[in-house]
């Protein structure tokens, strides 16, 4: 026999907005005091459950990856400062940049191009005949002269 599910329409709503926020299948699970194989079962038998927590992963690591983009990249942005000597108010508009970032900009390409950007070194050991044996050197013996 078969017990019935707690599950609930709302929950593919919540689940979203728990997404968008970083949440994990795992952290899913934990807020809805379930465990995680429950979560995965939702996500098969309630197709809302599943796109929802599929919209929510995907939106917010599409921020991230915005976010992460302009950081190695470097932004320019327009900030309004307020000014007041006790009587006048002046508002100025200040052009302001944040410069471009080389962690960011370093994971950035040892993730998208792992071939050129990673740390790891390709160093090939073998000989010109493809074997890893050394090569055999021809030693002459010198004998004294008497």
């Amino acid at each position: 026999m078969v017990r019935p599910t707690n599950y609930r329409k709302e929950y593919a709503e919540q689940a979203r907005k728990l997404c968008l926020l970083g949440y994990t299948d795992r952290q899913l699970a934990d807020f809805f005091n379930v465990n995680e194989r429950t979560i995965n079962r939702w996500k098969i038998d309630h197709k809302e459950f599943c796109q929802s927590v599929k919209n929510g992963k995907e939106f917010a690591d599409i921020n991230v990856v915005d976010s992460l983009y302009k950081r190695a990249i470097g932004i320019e942005y327009e900030e309004v400062e307020l000014k007041t000597d006790g009587k006048n108010k002046s508002k100025r508009v200040v052009k302001k940049l944040i410069p471009p970032d080389t962690t960011a900009q370093i994971f950035w390409l040892k993730n998208r191009q792992p071939q050129k950007w990673r740390d790891k070194q390709e160093i090939d050991h073998t000989s010109s005949d493809s074997s890893m044996s050394p090569k055999p050197t021809r030693i002459e013996l010198v004998t004294p002269k008497e």
